[in-house]
């Protein structure tokens, strides 16, 4: 807060500001540090990751010949010590064992794993509400009056946020997240048309400041039982498979089939995976963690490589929870 002047016989006087007024000049200032760095923090992220999906690229083209860290490194134009100080940052790990988590080996015996762990969730009876990290997530789907109207009389704002896995579009209304849809080749304005045409009688306009707090939340939170709510717009089955999704946990993937029979319609398999493949709100309703019942990761709406890094992001930092950071 500003000193105030005051004006006594001609002479100026500044006068202190009070304790209180102290007090939150500081508390403002530390808060306003704490977002820009917060800010700062994703925006690293978020350039960190495109050097990891040059490097998972790489891997994919050249996995008969399993190169080495020093070969991989030199497609980023990193050497090795700060090709391992990338990864470390990005992913917690060193990057020999976040790649590994990449391994079809792995993957298949984490889906066995997932699966039967994921029955016990189903039959323990738990709500539809999921957890991601400390977020509760909450999903409020349209009504059918709602859905008919293509969200008419609805003012949804957007915006572009960086995240550990490059930019994304955040689009909100008054009654939670809209959309969450990740960038991928430089196509920002196809995301801005195809939130227009889900939402076509919308009000659509873009308020950067609106959605940047639901960024931070999503990424960058640190407060344990902090809440979002998700508003979709979705047929029975879809909304339906989308809060299936939500019971997950990080670090598990299951099967297109197993989700299938999740929700009980274990014949509707190609029905679901459309489901899956239509979820508006990547990451938060994490629809990254079905893949492909043979372990291949499949398709993925920002492309199959973001999949793999976010999977192997999620994987490595849930299997190092008390492990010593070193190995």
């Amino acid at each position: 807060m500003n000193r105030g002047r005051l004006v006594r016989g001609g002479t100026s006087i500044t006068s202190e500001p009070s304790e209180q007024e102290s007090g939150c000049s500081c508390q403002t200032g530390e808060l306003l540090f704490s977002q820009e760095k917060i800010c700062m923090n994703l925006q690293s992220s978020a350039e960190d990751y495109s050097r990891i999906e040059k490097v998972i690229h790489y891997l994919e083209k050249n996995a008969h010949r399993q190169p080495d860290l020093k070969e991989v490194a030199r497609t980023v134009n990193l050497s090795e010590y700060h090709f391992q100080r990338l990864f470390r940052r990005w992913a917690g790990i060193s990057p020999k064992r976040f790649l590994q988590f990449l391994t079809l080996e792995r993957v298949k015996s984490l889906m066995k794993g997932s699966g039967n762990l994921l029955d016990i969730t189903y039959e323990a009876g738990l709500s539809s509400a999921g957890r991601l990290h400390d977020l509760f997530v909450n999903v409020d789907a349209v009504t059918p009056g709602e859905f008919r109207r293509h969200g008419e009389n609805l003012k949804i704002r957007y915006g572009f946020y960086p995240s550990p896995f490059g930019e994304c579009l955040i689009a909100i209304t008054d009654r939670g997240i809209t959309n969450l849809v990740f960038v991928h080749r430089g196509n920002r304005t196809a995301l801005v048309r195809d939130l227009k045409a889900q939402w076509k009688h919308a009000q659509v306009t873009e308020d950067s400041a609106a959605t940047k707090p639901y960024g931070e939340k999503i990424f960058a939170s640190r407060r344990s039982g902090s809440k979002v709510d998700l508003f979709v717009k979705g047929t029975n089955l879809q909304i339906k498979v989308w809060k299936a999704l939500l019971r997950i946990p990080r670090g598990m993937v299951i099967s297109y089939e197993h989700m299938a029979r999740q929700i009980g319609k274990p014949k509707a398999v190609r029905a679901v995976a459309n489901a899956v493949a239509s979820n508006p709100i990547a990451f938060l309703i994490p629809c990254h963690r079905v893949i492909l019942k043979s372990g291949a990761f499949g398709g993925y709406r920002s492309g199959g490589t973001r999949k793999k890094a976010i999977l192997a992001w999620e994987t490595s930092r849930e299997r190092t929870v008390g492990e010593d950071a070193g190995l």
